[in-house]
């Protein structure tokens, strides 16, 4: 049945595989998104025939021979190419071109960054992100 088992990792991989893609077409209008692709992994190999083993004729295996197992789903990582970048009209709102994140203090006190250029200022003229969290360092803007 191992012929069975192999094939229902692969099932799994590519079920995988679409939930990635899933997500990645549920956040096709997030702004900043970055869209994930999957990792894949072997599994281990078993060995069928060891090189240089005796043979049932009495010679030795020439080569050997591995069944592999199956495949797992690694994990995913973030594409990061450039995306399409789409004038906004607000005042505040900035585009990312290249390489690059915008910083911003999350109210725990600990550093995020974002590619979500829709930018706004705050009731002190601080420059914030659309969650309220102001980017770092701080820009003030006089009013």
């Amino acid at each position: 049945m191992r012929a069975l088992y192999t094939s229902a990792t692969g099932m799994q991989a590519q079920q995988f595989n679409l939930d990635v893609i899933a997500n990645n077409l549920a956040n096709v209008n997030t702004a900043g998104y970055k869209k994930a692709s999957a990792q894949f992994q072997d599994l281990l190999y078993q060995n069928m025939r060891v090189p240089g083993a005796l043979n049932g004729a009495g010679g030795q295996n020439p080569t050997g021979s591995q069944i592999g197992l199956g495949v797992t789903s690694g994990n995913t990582r973030p594409v990061l190419s450039q995306g399409t970048i789409q004038a906004t009209g607000g005042e505040f709102d900035v585009a990312i071109s290249g390489a690059g994140y915008l910083r911003v203090l999350l109210p725990d006190g600990t550093t995020a960054y974002t590619r979500d250029g829709g930018l706004t200022i705050d009731g002190t003229g601080k420059l914030v992100s659309q969650d309220g969290n102001p980017v770092q360092p701080e820009i003030v803007i006089p009013g």
